[in-house]
């Protein structure tokens, strides 16, 4: 399929992810992230291995990892292997300072990210690490309520919606065409569509084992930020997750997460991430998929925190390709042509 072609199907494909999940919010969520979620990871991260992750020195992106382990940490010793490391000293003391580092963490990443594309040499890169580590510390002291909320939604909304957009609007502007800017606007204009949703929330069902599953492996918590941020509840006070914005806002989380994933498949050929696939490295994403949607069908929660850090791994591997987006973005805007 050639590239108009492949953006046709990408509008259809955010026609049809926005009235699934205007139907099925909550079951479309829960199926995205435990069916085309892993698969999506694991693909990913052998595409960006293959492209070098976009940075100057591939040896770098350890600390990426790092950190990116070390957010995890919370939810990997909620693990029944891990669950009696919990209670030790040790344990207890690894938790509350991951808790209390994460958001430190997500914005030093992000932003030692913008160095690794440019810097090569040893001094330079640690250097602009010290750098990353002073303003993200600047930033969470000084404005801790937004800080809060750009390390909630950076893993989780920022880059399922604005990240996968900005993806798309720079392969626009490289490829020239005009049949990409289709599916764009329908991106740009679904939180519009959902606000404008008329919803009866008198009327919604919601059956016992999603809504256990969803409020039981914390999804809440994201649909509680969004509130937050769109000033729909008062700080620390309650919210109704099954009112109408409430569904709402589930609806554009469904959307977002489901088109993210599609829009990955999707582009297959365009970008190439299926071309260096040999046999062997097949076998072996197919075998962690299968073993990974196993999990989640014995018990949900375990799937979650068993493949915790892969999910945010390939959100972490992933920064240094958004800040290229960004980059490629405005030298289009500014010097008319883009490039990466």
């Amino acid at each position: 399929m050639d590239t108009r072609g492949i953006n046709i199907l990408n509008a259809g494909l955010i026609v049809f992810s926005l009235l699934l999940a205007c139907i099925i919010p909550f079951e479309l969520f829960l199926f995205s992230y435990a069916v085309l979620g892993p698969l999506h990871y694991l693909t990913e991260i052998n595409w960006l291995n293959d492209r070098n992750y976009f940075v100057k020195s591939k040896r770098y992106v350890i600390i990426l990892v790092a950190f990116a382990a070390l957010l995890s940490l919370p939810f990997l010793l909620h693990l029944p292997l891990l669950h009696s490391l919990k209670q030790t000293a040790l344990g207890s003391r690894i938790l509350y300072y991951s808790q209390k580092m994460s958001g430190y963490m997500v914005f030093i990443s992000l932003i030692f990210s913008i160095g690794l594309i440019y810097f090569k040499k040893w001094q330079h890169v640690g250097l602009y690490f010290v750098f990353a580590s002073l303003l993200s510390f600047i930033v969470i002291k000084y404005l801790p309520v937004y800080a809060l909320f750009l390390a909630m939604f950076i893993p989780t909304l920022i880059h399922v919606y604005l990240f996968t957009l900005l993806f798309m609007i720079y392969g626009t502007l490289n490829d020239k065409g005009q049949s990409g800017w289709l599916a764009i606007i329908l991106l740009l204009l679904c939180p519009f569509v959902v606000m404008l949703l008329p919803v009866d929330a008198a009327n919604y069902v919601v059956s016992e084992p999603v809504q256990s599953t969803y409020t039981a492996n914390n999804f809440n918590r994201v649909k509680y930020g969004i509130a937050g941020f769109l000033h729909l509840k008062e700080r620390n006070a309650s919210f109704d997750l099954g009112s109408v914005a409430g569904i709402k806002i589930q609806v554009f989380l469904a959307f977002a997460y489901t088109y993210h994933y599609l829009n990955w498949f999707s582009k297959t050929s365009i970008i190439g991430w299926g071309k260096n696939l040999q046999r062997n490295k097949v076998l072996i994403i197919l075998g962690f998929w299968i073993l990974s949607m196993g999990l989640y069908y014995y018990n949900f929660r375990t799937g979650l925190l068993a493949l915790f850090f892969l999910s945010l791994l390939h959100v972490f591997l992933e920064f240094p390709l958004n800040i290229h987006s960004v980059k490629g973005i405005f030298y289009s805007l500014v010097k008319g042509k883009a490039r990466l």
